[in-house]
């Protein structure tokens, strides 16, 4: 399972943009493979996929990711269309489900939790705000706003696991000594009911 507790982009074929205006979201998986998927919507008519800010995050863009767990390791692809064209977007497994406002999706989900974060203090120790111990899925969009990323992590889901991936306003996620998983503000959520 997946437990959240910063935001933060791919560490393995980041920030992927190419592609063409027929690019969209895979629906195809392997064996193994867990897909969540969902069309961004304002939280109150929401399914699996919510805006908090439709001009940076429009309503019908698509989210899709996969999550692969391999013996001692886990990659999760990031697949998204519709978002703004040739913009970054920093992207990040959280620890809780999406709700009604961007906080409801709580910290970053790290696999080993960084001791000295609250709720009022995430955790920015790059030891532990890292893209070794978060899912950091940063993404770049292409001209018709479609881009992918893939964040391979030297973990795997055991008694706890993410319950959703964040957008976040930032372009890319920072990685300075008290800045380290910070990447602004909330733009849109999608869940992984991962079991």
């Amino acid at each position: 399972m997946l437990a959240a507790a910063g935001c933060s982009s791919g560490n393995s074929g980041q920030g992927e943009g190419g592609g063409s205006a027929s690019d969209s979201p895979s629906a195809t998986a392997s064996a193994g493979d867990n897909t969540y998927r969902g069309t961004l919507a304002p939280p109150e008519s929401a399914g699996d996929a919510y805006t908090y800010d439709p001009a940076l995050a429009p309503v019908g863009a698509q989210l899709v990711a996969t999550v692969t767990e391999a013996a001692s390791s886990t990659t999760v692809k990031l697949e998204a269309t519709g978002l703004l064209p040739d913009r970054g977007y920093a992207v990040h497994a959280h620890v809780n489900p999406c709700g009604a406002t961007g906080d409801a999706a709580g910290p970053h989900f790290q696999n080993r939790i960084d001791p000295a974060a609250t709720p009022q203090q995430p955790s920015s120790d790059p030891t532990y705000a890292n893209p070794q111990n978060e899912i950091w899925l940063d993404l770049r969009t292409n001209g018709q706003g479609a881009g992918s990323s893939i964040a391979e992590v030297p973990f795997t889901f055991t008694d706890r696991a993410p319950a959703s991936i964040v957008v976040h306003e930032a372009m890319s996620t920072a990685t300075a000594a008290g800045e380290a998983g910070s990447a602004g503000d909330r733009l849109a959520c999608l869940n992984l009911p991962i079991q």
